[in-house]
């Protein structure tokens, strides 16, 4: 896979992922406010997986579409099991840095699991979705490109 094709597809990533943070900001905030009144724990739980559904549609269906399966459940339970795995990597950093370093002020804490642990997170959920998951079928050979020539003009274009 050529240079470009790749960039244009870690930007698709990059944007999906934005989509599905803001989906998880939103509808975490949506479910505390007081008519809803739902407590952290339970506004997370819903806000998170709502935002890894909307990340995998955008996955299945726009970034990594040449490489989908044609066992959406199977693939879900993947695309679930990959996340979770990015989670912990961001839970990992913020306990590390938290109880070992014994950085403990909030922003340490953010730096730690908001910027790092994502960070961390995000690419190795982009690897396991590109080399793993949304893998091009083998022997799938690479669509050709033609070169257009006109032989009846002089200049050859």
């Amino acid at each position: 896979m050529g240079v470009a094709k790749e960039l244009r597809r870690v930007g698709k990533f990059s944007a999906v992922g934005t989509v599905a943070f803001l989906v998880d900001i939103g509808l975490f905030n949506l479910l505390r406010l007081d008519p809803v009144g739902m407590g952290p724990l339970w506004a997370k739980a819903l806000s998170v997986t709502a935002a890894t559904t909307v990340s995998w549609v955008g996955s299945r269906y726009w970034t990594f579409r040449d490489g989908r399966t044609n066992t959406p459940v199977k693939e879900a339970i993947g695309f679930f099991a990959v996340n979770a795995a990015g989670l912990l990597i961001a839970l990992l950093c913020l306990w590390f840095s938290h109880h070992v370093l014994g950085l403990t002020s909030a922003f340490a804490d953010n730096v730690s699991g908001n910027v790092v642990g994502v960070l961390l997170g995000n690419v190795f959920r982009y690897l396991m979705y590109r080399h793993v998951l949304y893998r091009p079928a083998r022997g799938t050979p690479p669509t050709p490109r033609r070169a257009i020539v006109n032989l009846d003009d002089p200049a050859g274009a």
